[in-house]
């Protein structure tokens, strides 16, 4: 959902926030909040709706309390829209104490303005920094080298491919080339399977595109587009669309897929209706058991020339981190019990084995109860990785840029009309 406080309002209205927001390191002398009682501590997530997770997040909260009898923990839970939710909270120095959310659009200036603070000197002085996978500290670090959270959720988006649909249609093994695919995709319309379902109307659509996009780029080059919105100036980003245009007027996508959405597409998929789908692990861990045990993992087709030598996939370390706001800092001892015990082995593992999550954290754990969550954490040297455009691309063109993403699904936009689009997302002013 859209917030109509923009990165631009939010810095003007907030320009006495950095100013409000403590130092990151206060917590030696703590603070008496006047309107929060200290022995509670205000949580705002996104665990508690249909995410996965929540089960396993209410159930360990009730631990913490058990183990922490002097202090609660209280959820206050939004979907889409907490994001919008906490800014407003912020501004009317109301905020909750810790924030879990994903680094994205909005959430990419918090730590900037001073809506939340700069971890990096808790992570170490509460010695969690090893527990971090060095990845995962890179891509929550912004440009200054402040750490935005306490990273916690990741994920994996690979491609699922249903073999035996593939094999009904008589193609006789997962594609890795765009031919393969484009054939693959003509077979499987013939008997009346959909091949790629993909919710080209929602961000879904966005992150397959941009993946498409990336075939014949670098990720130093994938940065310099995504950052700047410059979608004609070099000629592996031209190339990458037109791969992408190829393959949508050849049939590869569902019909309509201009107008689908994640929830289409996962149905899709799931019902058996559509053979392939690039799905990020949480959808992948809800797969019903007879579609995953015919379903295999792998990696985007490329095309001759490509920029990568084996099929790609989408990887993040930014689904889900705690973020410590102002008035989380005047209660930074209780902030300290709630994450330490969060980052226990034990209870990042049971987010593996009872909901499928990838985690952000080292461990061991695999997700025995979520094959093909296992199967994708196995991928390993068997595909490429590109960029996750999330942190380069600018807050105020994100939600543009999936109202482009729908025109570049319609069957017959020239590659030039979608490099239009995609650039007139950049343009807001």
């Amino acid at each position: 959902m859209r917030s109509s406080l923009s990165r631009r309002g939010f810095l003007a209205t907030g320009s006495g926030l950095a100013a409000a927001a403590l130092p990151a390191l206060s917590g030696c002398s703590p603070f008496a909040s006047a309107d929060s009682d200290p022995g509670t501590l205000i949580v705002h997530t996104q665990l508690g709706t249909t995410a996965p997770g929540s089960p396993t997040y209410k159930a360990v909260v009730e631990e913490f309390h058990a183990e922490h009898p002097g202090l609660r923990v209280k959820n206050l839970v939004n979907g889409d829209d907490l994001p919008q939710v906490y800014e407003t909270s912020r501004l009317a120095r109301k905020e909750p104490d810790v924030v879990m959310v994903n680094l994205y659009d909005k959430t990419l200036a918090w730590t900037e303005v001073g809506a939340t603070v700069d971890v990096k000197g808790y992570l170490d002085d509460w010695g969690l920094r090893e527990r971090v996978l060095p990845a995962a500290l890179e891509e929550w670090t912004d440009g200054k080298g402040r750490l935005r959270a306490f990273p916690y959720f990741a994920t994996n988006w690979p491609v699922a491919y249903n073999t035996t649909l593939l094999e009904r249609a008589g193609v006789g093994s997962v594609p890795t080339t765009g031919d393969h695919l484009i054939g693959a995709a003509r077979k499987l319309r013939s008997k009346g399977i959909a091949p790629v379902t993909v919710g080209g109307n929602d961000w879904t659509g966005q992150k397959l595109l941009a993946q498409i996009i990336q075939t014949f780029l670098t990720p130093d080059e994938a940065r310099k587009v995504y950052a700047s919105g410059d979608f004609s100036g070099s000629r592996g980003v031209r190339e990458g669309i037109d791969y992408f245009v190829e393959l949508r007027d050849a049939g590869v996508f569902a019909d309509k897929a201009q107008g689908l959405t994640s929830d289409t597409m996962t149905t899709q998929y799931n019902t058996e209706a559509a053979a392939i789908q690039s799905a990020m692990s949480s959808a992948l861990a809800k797969v019903p058991a007879r579609t995953a045990g015919r379903t295999e993992i792998g990696g985007w087709p490329l095309a001759p020339g490509a920029a990568h030598e084996k099929p790609t996939i989408l990887r993040s370390y930014t689904l889900i981190g705690f973020w410590i706001s102002p008035n989380g800092v005047r209660k930074i001892s209780s902030v300290e019990k709630f994450l330490r015990f969060m980052y226990r082995p034990e209870v990042v593992s049971r987010f593996i084995t009872e909901s499928g999550r990838d985690m952000a954290l080292v461990t061991d754990t695999v997700s025995k109860d979520f094959p093909l969550v296992a199967k994708a954490q196995r991928l390993g040297g068997r595909v490429g990785l590109v960029l996750l455009p999330d942190l380069y691309v600018p807050p105020t063109a994100t939600q543009p840029l999936i109202t482009a993403t729908s025109t570049a699904f319609t069957r017959g936009t020239s590659a030039a009309a979608v490099r239009s689009a995609l650039e007139s997302a950049y343009r807001t002013d």
